[in-house]
């Protein structure tokens, strides 16, 4: 058995030891929606540290732990804090926590984050529907032996973003009177901004926004077959753009004040997400 499999099957046996709650959806909380577990229905939570061998998470504003609970109605398990490339671990590690909640019963991951705008009709505030993404820096996380028991080895990426989940989040957003911009994600590896040259050239690809997250997400969710979606909450005007000079303060700062308009949306998209 392939050792970054036996590693998995190992973390998956400890968290089920201590819950045998069964998900339909993962939820990935980035900047700003971390105190989105408090508003679940929780049923219990496993703390990153009482799983051995589990990558533990550096980033301030990253609690830690996994809460298993429902929102109206249906069953989710939200990862509070995600691990990053730029931490030092190796990709297997910063997509296991994906993998594990896909073993553990997720159908869908359910992706967020805060990013910079590489446009400036990207203002900081706006909520971004993912249609697409270019890992820009950072290794794919299917590079090494492929886990057979996960996936093929060279799986199709078409349509990494599920067409029927990004209708569900646009009716959500109407309904929710959430006005809602669509587009591109480059993931970069962090932990420093980009330079505005790397802005220019990534807009001159085709991405819209830049993050340090999400598409490695992505690319290993696809793999093993789960359907996936993503909004992104766009913190500052990138490097060359803004300016002003880059701070992580400031990606903080307006994620959390975008934070109740992203919630509802967050909600309102995994009922219907979660009600075919």
């Amino acid at each position: 058995m392939n050792d970054v499999y036996k590693k998995l099957i190992k973390c998956r046996d400890i968290v089920r030891s201590k819950t045998d709650f069964t998900p339909k959806v993962a939820l990935v909380l980035g900047s700003g929606l971390g105190g989105y577990a408090e508003e679940m229905e929780v049923e219990t939570t496993v703390d990153y540290h009482d799983i051995e061998g589990f990558p533990i998470s550096t980033v301030p504003g990253h609690k830690g732990r996994f809460v298993f609970g429902n929102v109206k109605g249906v069953p989710i398990v939200a990862m509070q804090g995600r691990v990053h490339y730029y931490e030092g671990y190796s990709m297997n590690d910063v997509v296991l926590p994906i993998r594990l909640m896909g073993l553990l019963g997720a159908k869908v991951l359910f992706l967020t984050n805060a990013v910079g705008g590489l446009h400036p009709d990207h203002t900081p505030g706006c909520l971004m529907l993912i249609t697409d993404h270019i890992l820009y820096s950072v290794p794919s996380p299917l590079i090494g032996e492929n886990i057979e028991e996960l996936g093929t080895r060279f799986p199709d990426m078409s349509e990494v973003y599920n067409k029927e989940l990004r209708n569900k989040i646009r009716d959500a957003a109407q309904v929710q009177n959430i006005k809602l911009h669509e587009g591109v994600y480059a993931q970069f590896s962090g932990p420093n901004f980009e330079t505005p040259a790397e802005v220019r050239s990534a807009g001159f690809m085709g991405a819209d926004v830049a993050g340090m997250s999400t598409a490695c997400e992505a690319v290993a969710a696809n793999h093993m077959g789960l359907k996936v979606c993503g909004i992104s909450c766009v913190a500052n005007l990138a490097a060359g753009i803004s300016k002003t000079p880059l701070t992580h303060d400031e990606v903080q700062e307006m994620a959390d004040k975008a934070a109740p308009q992203f919630k509802a949306l967050v909600t309102e998209s995994i009922y219907r997400i979660g009600n075919d």
